[in-house]
């Protein structure tokens, strides 16, 4: 799954050199993690025992060496992760994997809710994402996916767009909806990015991911089945500008 850390020291016992993915300068890892909290980006937390859980960067402290997460500590899972000796931390930024090891986690609960509290990372993996280039909506914009519920055919869901690639798209399901399983596939629906970017596609559900409990709903990973020429190309205009537009806002 795409959210599975990278398997480093497979990689290093395979020969492949790392140096070219790993982030080491202080301000490059504070750039990147700060850019995580401020656009709220999900990670997911992982054990090699099997055990994860869904969080975000809460708040950033390099001077005292700390970072902090917001996380359902809630979670079933939570307690296994908090005994692993190893807990690996994934998210997205655009196309870019982002990785980095959690050390000294400590759970920490206060009367405004809880957190955990780890070790800031000295060094994190950037690995370019496999496939076509991902872009979140500007927030100036209202993407939905309209479609009926695949279990409930009388029922009409309009789900906001999360991210978008040419070959998969992602949706936020609202925790008041039915599940949609996995493995589902949702024909004719109909994709609305803005006012030139409108297509109908099928989607193919392969996994569903728990964002922060704030969220109050799951992030729906799609692939989306042939668009034809036109389509293609819309989609194409759309995530060229969105990309440029991002830039913009940066400089």
């Amino acid at each position: 799954m795409e959210t599975l850390p990278m398997p480093l020291d497979a990689m290093a016992a395979q020969g492949r050199g790392l140096a070219e993915f790993r982030v080491a300068s202080p301000a490059e890892v504070l750039a990147l993690l700060k850019q995580l909290a401020d656009a709220n980006i999900a990670l997911t937390l992982s054990t090699p025992e099997g055990a994860t859980c869904s969080a975000t960067v809460w708040a950033l402290d390099p001077q005292r060496g700390l970072l902090c997460l917001s996380a359902n500590v809630h979670d079933v899972q939570m307690q296994s992760l908090l005994e692993s000796e190893e807990v690996v931390a994934v998210g997205y930024l655009d196309s870019v994997k982002l990785q980095f090891d959690l050390h000294d986690i400590v759970l920490v609960r206060g009367h405004n809710g809880s957190a955990l509290n780890v070790r800031f990372p000295r060094e994190l993996y950037r690995f370019q994402r496999r496939g076509s280039f991902r872009v979140r909506p500007l927030l100036s914009t209202r993407p939905v996916a309209r479609m009926r519920h695949p279990a409930l055919p009388d029922m009409a869901l309009e789900l906001r767009v999360v991210d978008v690639s040419i070959g998969g798209i992602a949706l936020f399901l609202p925790e008041d909806v039915p599940e949609i399983e996995p493995g589902v596939c949702i024909e004719q629906v109909v994709v609305e990015l803005d006012g030139d970017t409108r297509f109908t596609v099928s989607l193919t559900l392969h996994h569903v991911t728990l964002l922060h409990h704030e969220s109050k709903g799951v992030r729906l990973g799609c692939g989306m089945g042939k668009l034809g020429g036109e389509g293609e190309r819309l989609l194409q205009r759309y995530i060229d500008l969105t990309q440029r537009r991002r830039r913009q806002l940066v400089l």
